[in-house]
């Protein structure tokens, strides 16, 4: 007699408390693991690129009127300044100095770069002793630096000189702007990173370039190529 089929042999009917405890589970896994990975795959990638490569952020304030207003929404890049230093115009995100026990982001335009002689004086910036020129403020600054209204700044003498690995920060909006001003310089460990482009409002997008001070170049020809003095070679 050939032996039955394993097949056609009747099932036993097993209670369901006496099924396998992890047939459903190893079936939905089975069925969603793809899912499963491909979410945890985005989330890292995520993670990763708001941490080391660029991020979303908002203007909470008025300061950096009228170049940025209040509700604006930008994107901030973290790479370039693993490269190289932030140039003078960037409009750079930073963490505050502790002192200022602020929980937040703050975002100005860098103005004063390492080893810069500066000061402030009827409405002016003045670079190693050059005027700054600049199309982007909402008002000249009506305070003095060094001077009463300018705290962040205690030195004697009219000029003062920006720290190495440090940065004058200040908002466009420079008469109402908490900025280096009031608090002192910025130092270098505290950049998030550099504004690169507004996408809200859609009406006014926005790419920023890198900003051009053809009188502080002019300077620095002048210093490669001094003018002989009479009598000298």
């Amino acid at each position: 007699m050939p032996p039955e089929d394993p097949a056609s042999l009747p099932k036993p009917n097993l209670p369901k408390s006496e099924l396998p405890a992890h047939s459903g589970s190893r079936s939905w896994w089975q069925s969603q693991r793809e899912n499963v990975l491909t979410l945890l795959l985005a989330l890292l990638l995520a993670f990763g690129i708001r941490t080391f490569v660029a991020e979303a952020r908002w203007i909470p304030s008025d300061s950096m009127l009228p170049t940025l207003e209040e509700g604006d929404r930008l994107v901030v890049e973290k790479v370039s300044y693993r490269f190289s230093s932030p140039k003078r115009g960037d409009i750079i995100v930073f963490n505050p100095p502790a002192k200022l026990n602020f929980d937040g982001a703050y975002i100005k335009r860098v103005i004063g770069l390492p080893g810069d002689r500066m000061r402030i004086v009827d409405g002016k910036i003045f670079i190693n002793g050059i005027p700054l020129q600049e199309d982007y403020i909402y008002a000249p600054p009506n305070y003095s630096c060094p001077g009463d209204r300018c705290p962040g700044v205690r030195v004697q003498g009219s000029d003062f000189v920006v720290p190495p690995d440090s940065y004058f920060v200040m908002g466009d909006n420079r008469n109402d702007s908490q900025d280096s001003h009031v608090w002192g310089f910025l130092p270098e460990e505290n950049i998030i990173g550099n504004t690169i482009f507004r996408f809200w409002p859609p009406n006014r997008l926005h790419f920023f370039a890198t900003q051009k001070y053809p009188e502080l170049l002019s300077e620095a020809q002048v210093l490669r190529n001094p003018t002989p003095q009479d009598g000298g070679s």
